[in-house]
C-alpha cells in the first residue's frame, strides 16, 4: 500500500494540488482524469520519486517496487530487442544479495522480539516472495511472450533496438516494465505507442495482473475495461470515485448538480436571512433575533461549486461535392521499402460514400497505402486510380508536426481559406478552442493537442469528397474525440480511417480492412466483433502448436496458478461480501436518522444548520446506495 499525504505541488505561481491525500491499495486499478494541465502527468512522476513536491509526503515500504512508463521518452539502447527485455531480469541478482544479506543479519542478532527484527523478517519474506514472482528461470519465454503481445514478431528479436522507431522502442521499455513485475505500475498514455491488436493484449495482461496499476489515458475502453477506481484532479483538489470512467463521468455529473443545488439553497437561506437582518436591524425588541442571525451568517461554510472546464471543439464538413460511384480502384498493387515488401498484389475497391477503417500492426502498410491514395507514394507496382470528380481532404498522422512552426495560427488558416471564409476566419478557430488571444500565437509554442485542432481546422475548410484520416485522435481529449466521430458520421462524402482507437471505431465504418502479411482482409462487423475473432484465432493457433516446454512444464505451474487464482478470488469476495454488510448497516441507521429529521422538519424546524446537515445525511445514503449497487452487481 502507498500512501500520499497532503501533498501539495505547486507551478509558475499556481497551486497544481492543495494539501491532497489518498491511498493506493495492492491491487487497485485507478485512472487518472482531469483536462489537460491538471496535473494527471506530474502526480504520477512524484509517486515514481522523479519529480520534487512543495509539502506533503508519499509513504511506501522499503520492497514497494514502482514500474513507470512516461508518455515520451529517447531510449538509447544499441543491444538487440531480446537482450534490451531481458534487462528486466538484471535486478534478480541484487535482490537476491540483499536475501542474503537480512539472512546474515539475522543469524546474528538475539533480539527476537524487537521491531527491528521483526521489519527484517517481513522485508526477508516479501523479497522471496518478489523473486518467485519473476521466475528468472524462464525468463526469456517469458520475454518472448510478452514481446510478441506487444506486436513483435519472432524474426524482430535479434534486430538492433537501433532499427525501430522510437515508438517500438517504446513498446521494449513497457515489456521491461511488466517484466519487472512491479507492485505498482504507474502508465502516462501508454496506448500512443500501440496498435489495436497490442492494446487488446496489454489491456488482458493489465486485467490480470497482481499488483496495483494507475494509469493516465484518453482511451476511453482502456480505462472502462481496466479501472475500478477514478481520481479526478482539479482545481488542486481530488474526487476519488470507487467506479470506472464511464461510471465516474455520471457520478460527476450528478456531483456537479449537487453542489450546484446546494448553492442555491444557500443562497436562498442566505437572502432570507439578510432580509431579516436588514428588516429588524433597528428594533430594540428584535436585536437578539438579529444578532443571532448574524452570527449564523459568519459561522455559515459558503457553498461553491467546482469550476468546470466545458469548452469543447464543434464543427462538421462541408457537403461533399459530387464524385463517381466508384472512388478508389486499386488492382495487383505492391510497394516495396529497399528489400522490405510492405505490400503485395492488392485490390480494393472503394465506393461513394462508404467509411472504410484500416486497422492491424503498425508497419503493416496502413499509412503506405493511404499515402498512395493521397497521391504522396508514387513508386509502387501495380494499377490504382481515382474516380470521376474526386478530390481528397487528408489528415496525416504526423500532420501536426506538418505545420509551418513560424506562421501564426490565424495565418495558417488564413493561407488557405477562399472567398467570403476570409471573413469567418476567427469564427472557425474559436469553434477549435482557439481564443482572440491564441490566433496571433506561433504554430511552435502550441500543444500537440491544439496542433491537432488546428490540422483539423484546416481540413474543415476543404470542400472535399474523399477524406482520409491517419490517426486523427492523437492529442485529443474524450470529448473532442466524440465530436470528431459525429462530424466524420453526418459526413456524407467517402472516408477513409486508419486508428488504433476502438471506441472511435465503433459504429463508425462500414468494412474493416485488416492489413498482414503484406495483404489485406476485408470483414464486414464492428470492430469489437473484429477483435474477438482475432483472439479466438490466436487461441486456436496457440492450441494446435504446443511447444515442448508447455507440455512437461504447464500442467503444475497451471495447478499452482489456478490454486492462487481461486484463493486470491476467494479472498476479494469475502472482503466485498464484508464491504456490503458494513455498508447495508450504515444505509439503515442513516436512513432511520433521515427519518426522524424529517419528521422534525414537519415541525417547522428554523435552524440552518439542522437543514444543512439534513441535507448532506441525504447525499451520503445516496452516495452509499450507488456503492450499493455497484457490490452487489459485483456479487451476482
Amino acid at each position: 500500500m502507498i500512501t500520499i499525504n497532503n501533498l501539495s505541488v505547486s507551478f509558475n505561481g499556481d497551486k497544481l494540488f492543495d494539501n491532497v491525500s489518498f491511498t493506493v491499495q495492492d491491487k487497485d486499478r485507478i485512472g487518472l482524469v482531469g483536462k489537460n494541465g491538471a496535473g494527471k502527468s506530474t502526480l504520477l512522476k512524484i509517486i515514481a520519486g522523479l519529480q520534487q513536491k512543495d509539502t506533503g509526503s508519499v509513504v511506501m515500504s522499503k520492497t514497494q517496487t514502482i514500474g513507470y512508463l512516461p508518455q515520451e521518452m529517447i531510449p538509447s539502447s544499441s543491444t538487440s530487442v531480446l537482450q534490451e527485455a531481458l534487462k528486466a531480469f538484471d535486478n534478480i541478482k541484487a535482490i537476491q544479495e540483499r536475501i542474503d544479506e537480512i539472512g546474515s543479519t539475522l543469524a546474528s542478532r538475539t533480539d527476537y522480539g524487537s521491531k527491528e527484527y521483526e521489519n527484517l523478517i517481513i522485508e526477508q519474506n516479501e523479497l522471496n516472495e518478489h523473486i518467485l514472482l519473476l521466475d528468472g528461470n524462464n525468463a526469456r519465454p517469458q520475454t518472448e511472450k510478452v514481446l510478441l503481445g506487444l506486436g513483435f514478431r519472432h524474426e524482430d528479436f535479434d534486430r538492433s533496438m537501433t532499427e525501430f522507431s522510437s515508438g517500438w522502442q517504446m513498446r521494449v521499455e513497457l515489456a521491461k516494465i511488466l517484466l519487472k513485475k512491479p507492485n505498482l505500475i504507474l502508465l502516462d498514455e501508454p496506448t500512443n505507442h500501440l496498435d489495436i491488436e497490442s492494446i487488446s493484449w496489454l489491456e488482458d495482461f493489465l486485467i490480470r495482473y497482481y499488483g496495483a496499476v494507475i494509469l493516465v489515458s484518453h482511451d476511453r475502453c482502456f480505462l472502462d475495461n481496466i479501472t475500478k477506481r477514478t481520481i479526478e484532479i482539479t482545481a488542486g483538489k481530488i474526487y476519488d470515485y470507487k467506479v470506472n470512467y464511464s461510471s465516474y463521468v455520471d457520478l460527476h455529473r450528478q456531483r456537479i448538480e449537487s453542489q450546484n443545488s446546494q448553492m442555491i439553497n444557500q443562497q436562498r437561506q442566505i437572502a432570507e436571512v439578510e432580509k431579516f437582518i436588514e428588516r429588524f436591524r433597528y428594533k430594540a425588541t428584535k436585536a437578539r433575533q438579529v444578532q443571532s442571525k448574524i452570527k449564523l451568517l459568519d459561522k455559515m461554510e459558503r457553498i461553491e461549486t467546482d469550476d468546470i472546464d466545458t469548452s469543447s471543439i464543434h464543427f462538421q464538413f462541408p457537403p461533399a461535392p459530387h464524385s463517381g460511384k466508384i472512388v478508389v480502384d486499386i488492382k495487383n498493387l505492391s510497394k516495396t521499402y529497399g528489400e522490405k515488401k510492405v505490400l503485395e498484389q492488392i485490390d480494393l475497391v472503394i465506393e461513394k460514400g462508404k467509411k472504410i477503417a484500416f486497422v492491424g500492426r503498425n508497419g503493416e502498410g496502413k499509412s503506405t497505402l493511404s499515402k498512395i491514395i493521397v497521391g504522396e507514394i508514387g513508386d509502387y507496382l501495380g494499377k490504382f486510380s481515382l474516380g470521376t470528380n474526386v478530390s481528397i481532404g487528408y489528415f496525416a498522422q504526423n500532420q501536426a508536426a506538418l505545420l509551418d512552426g513560424e506562421k501564426t495560427v490565424f495565418e495558417t488558416i488564413d493561407e488557405i481559406a477562399k472567398g467570403d471564409v476570409r471573413t469567418r476566419i476567427r469564427s472557425i478557430l474559436g469553434s477549435f478552442l482557439f481564443s482572440d488571444e491564441d490566433i496571433d500565437k506561433k504554430v511552435k509554442v502550441l500543444s500537440g493537442g491544439e496542433k491537432t485542432r488546428l490540422a483539423l481546422a484546416k481540413l474543415l475548410l476543404s470542400q472535399v469528397n474523399l477524406l482520409v484520416l491517419d490517426e486523427p485522435t492523437n492529442h485529443l481529449d474524450l470529448d473532442s474525440k466524440d465530436i470528431l466521430k459525429n462530424a466524420v458520421l453526418k459526413y456524407d462524402g467517402t472516408c477513409i480511417i486508419v486508428s488504433h482507437d476502438r471506441d472511435f471505431l465503433q459504429g463508425l465504418p462500414d468494412v474493416i480492412y485488416e492489413f498482414k502479411d503484406r495483404n489485406i482482409k476485408e470483414y464486414h462487423c464492428d470492430i469489437f466483433d473484429f477483435l474477438e475473432m482475432k483472439k479466438l484465432q490466436s487461441s486456436q493457433q496457440t492450441n494446435l502448436s504446443p511447444s515442448k516446454e508447455k507440455k512437461e512444464d504447464k500442467p503444475v505451474s497451471d495447478n499452482k496458478k489456478l490454486f492462487e487464482q481461486n484463493k486470491e478470488r476467494e479472498k476479494e469476495l469475502r472482503k466485498k461480501r464484508n464491504a456490503l454488510q458494513r455498508i447495508e448497516k450504515e444505509i439503515e441507521e442513516l436512513e432511520k436518522n433521515i427519518a426522524s429529521m424529517e419528521e422534525k422538519i414537519n415541525q417547522d424546524v428554523q435552524d440552518n444548520d439542522f437543514y444543512l446537515l439534513y441535507q448532506e445525511k441525504k447525499d451520503s445514503l445516496s452516495a452509499l446506495m450507488q456503492e450499493w449497487e455497484i457490490l452487489a452487481e459485483e456479487l451476482g
